[in-house]
């Protein structure tokens, strides 16, 4: 477990020096430090799951993790195209992977009732955008039930991960309001877009490999000793 969290570190340390960078509007420190964060959570994936079995729940998070890192350069590495649209392709696909990672390898209990919440979570969100919305409308609402989703399928796991999911939402909801009702969205939400989001990401990460070690640990033979 020390070797889990020590793996983690560089993650959390640009991570603060990333939402820090965003408060005080330093541009040339935010900028690359958020196309750092992804790759430090890769390495902290790779650092603090060593020694578990490298299977389909790893290539998920792996794939999920890299997902979301062209999702959040999607200005960057893809500047031939419209920047939003791209961000939501990647992301979609991101949260895709967390949604059959969480429900069918890691889920350990039902969708608990607490978990309503995030149905009303959608229906006021699509309610209050619906009219900023435009073209983008159902693109956004499709979008809005991927989010709910995840977070719906991490609930079912261990709180790590349910934590990180509800976190992962905060950060897309902060956003949403941001990109289509900017006006009335203060400046101190700019960083807690991004605060909420690496706290998501850092938490479900560790969540599932500690949830992978439990369940191989359920699954190793017991030996009992012969008197």
């Amino acid at each position: 477990m020390r070797r889990l969290w020590i793996g983690f570190v560089p993650y959390a340390i640009v991570s603060i020096v990333h939402v820090v960078a965003l408060a005080f509007d330093a541009d040339a420190i935010a900028a690359p430090t958020k196309l750092a964060l992804m790759p430090l959570l890769a390495l902290a994936v790779l650092l603090g799951g060593r020694g578990s079995r490298w299977g389909a729940t790893y290539a998920l998070l792996l794939a999920a993790i890299a997902l979301s890192w062209l999702g959040d350069g999607a200005g960057t590495f893809f500047p031939f195209a419209p920047t939003l649209p791209m961000m939501l392709l990647f992301f979609g696909l991101a949260h895709l992977c967390y949604i059959w990672l969480f429900w069918r390898k890691l889920a350990v209990r039902r969708v608990p009732p607490w978990a309503l919440v995030y149905a009303v979570w959608w229906g006021v969100l699509i309610a209050v955008l619906w009219p900023h919305l435009g073209g983008l409308a159902i693109a956004v609402a499709v979008y809005g039930l991927v989010l709910g989703g995840t977070a719906v399928a991490a609930s079912r796991c261990h709180p790590l991960i349910a934590w990180g999911g509800a976190f992962f939402l905060t950060s897309d909801s902060i956003l949403a309001f941001r990109l289509f009702l900017p006006d009335a969205m203060p400046d101190w939400t700019s960083p807690m877009v991004m605060l909420t989001y690496t706290l998501g990401q850092g938490l479900i990460a560790a969540g599932v490999i500690v949830a992978d070690r439990i369940a191989a640990r359920s699954e190793e033979p017991v030996v009992q000793e012969v008197a």
